[in-house]
């Protein structure tokens, strides 16, 4: 209530909404047998307009006067700096700091077991780190948003992980689904399992192949389960099916994510993923990218290295498409014509 005073909203609404959140009591009900009333000293009911509004005007001025880098989703927030001297670090210390002073002034802490510091790089001094005076522990991995992310930008784990899932969920369907008819598997594949190997995945696509091939293993279970496939090879199957291989569909999401990136859905990234290429070429489309150099193998295949070629291969009709439909009829024209599967076609960059 002090924060909703102090940027100026109106008194009778602070009292309102003060009312609102005061002397409130729950109790559980099992069966028909009540719990005894406890009292309700924080958070909000799910579901609730005001909850979320409440939630963001407390938070709204925490990066003010941050140097490093603020990512915030809900109540999970990241610094990040790129560190490579002591002063580097001890920038990173002081905005910590100023975290740390926020959270006081506000009548807030944060859970110091719960914030971790992750170092990547091989020139990164590995400096330590504080937070309310506790050194904060150093993870090698962790789950971000449903993703799992190393300290060497690995995707293997995250890989496995997504496929174990998959193949649990498309087990749970051969077992409890007696029919095998395309209309039934097809549907129950696209809406159950596919999601899985795809949630965010220009982030994380697999580059070795192993990996590839522990993703692709579960397209190639699930078009078995249709009747009269078994015994056909993958191709095939994925052509009478009408599906692409998860390879080439990765590729296909990778230029949609990058045409809408161009044309502006993602305004809050502004231009700070790709370069317009400065050419007098009068081949191509007007639209083509800076290529990024890259010292590290690592690097070719993060989302904005890898994409910008094909992007760049693309006629001009399709980039030119004035709508996301139209755009990717064009693609999916093109990558057939092309013979396009994956990145590893490299016909494409001739």
């Amino acid at each position: 209530m002090i924060k909703l005073r102090n940027i100026g909203l109106e008194h009778n609404i602070c009292n309102w909404i003060e009312n609102w959140l005061k002397d409130r009591v729950q109790r559980v009900v099992v069966n028909g047998t009540f719990s005894n009333w406890t009292s309700v000293v924080s958070g909000v009911t799910q579901g609730l307009v005001l909850g979320p509004l409440l939630f963001n005007l407390f938070i709204n001025d925490l990066e003010v006067g941050i140097d490093s880098t603020v990512s915030i989703f809900a109540d999970d927030t990241k610094l990040c700096k790129t560190i490579s001297s002591m002063q580097d670090a001890a920038a990173l210390q002081s905005d910590l700091t100023k975290l740390d002073n926020w959270a006081a002034n506000w009548k807030m802490r944060f859970n110091v077991d719960k914030c971790k510091v992750m170092h990547f790089g091989r020139n990164n001094i590995n400096a330590n780190y504080l937070l309310n005076g506790s050194v904060l522990g150093v993870s090698l991995m962790e789950k971000d948003l449903g993703v799992f992310v190393d300290n060497k930008l690995s995707n293997a784990r995250q890989c496995h992980s997504v496929a174990t899932k998959a193949n649990k969920v498309l087990s749970c369907i051969k077992k409890g689904i007696d029919s095998r008819d395309e209309n039934i598997i097809l549907p129950l594949y696209r809406s159950l399992v596919r999601p899985h190997l795809e949630y965010a995945v220009q982030f994380w696509a697999p580059v070795l192949k192993r990996d590839i091939n522990e993703l692709e293993k579960v397209q190639r279970r699930a078009t078995k389960l249709v009747k009269g496939m078994e015994d056909l090879s993958y191709e095939v199957r994925l052509s009478r099916l009408g599906l692409f291989s998860l390879e080439k569909r990765r590729l296909r999401g990778d230029m949609i994510t990058l045409y809408k990136y161009i044309r502006g859905d993602y305004r809050q990234l502004g231009d700070v993923l790709f370069s317009h290429k400065n050419n007098q070429r009068t081949r191509g489309h007007p639209f083509r990218l800076e290529e990024r150099s890259f010292h590290l193998k690592q690097r070719r295949w993060f989302f904005t290295v890898r994409a910008v070629r094909l992007w760049n291969a693309l006629p001009s009709d399709v980039v030119m498409a004035d709508s996301v439909n139209a755009f990717k009829r064009g693609l999916d024209e093109f990558l057939i014509n092309q013979n396009i599967q994956g990145y590893c076609d490299t016909n494409i960059y001739s």
